[in-house]
């Protein structure tokens, strides 16, 4: 989402391509950081990811969605370095809200 509205919709693998989708994991990775920082008032706050979560619309067929969801992950090891280290679960769905591209999210561990 941008401006709240989808700026990557369509499957992967039909309508979007891996490098898109890849674009489209980081966009939704950046949206759960402003979330958090909304909540948090600081991402300085966090002391690590912990997990994320990527859902990837699919084509019927398409089987990369871990490449996908590198954008996610690449990301989050540029703005956190080490401490962006997670685990991670990448799922390929045959829908998502709105016809969205993926939906990521983010299990942080934070100082109070």
């Amino acid at each position: 989402m941008k401006e709240s509205a989808p700026v990557f919709k369509g499957k992967v693998g039909q309508d979007l391509t891996i490098e898109q989708g890849y674009e489209a994991a980081k966009l939704a990775t950046l949206n759960c950081l402003a979330a958090a920082k909304s909540v948090l008032g600081t991402l300085d706050q966090i002391e690590r990811i912990v997990k994320v979560n990527g859902y990837v619309n699919s084509a019927p067929g398409f089987t990369e969605q871990a490449k996908v969801m590198n954008g996610a992950s690449d990301l989050l090891g540029q703005i956190f370095g080490e401490k962006g280290r997670h685990a991670r679960t990448s799922v390929g769905v045959s829908e998502l809200p709105l016809n969205i591209t993926v939906e990521v999210e983010l299990v942080l561990a934070c100082r109070p």
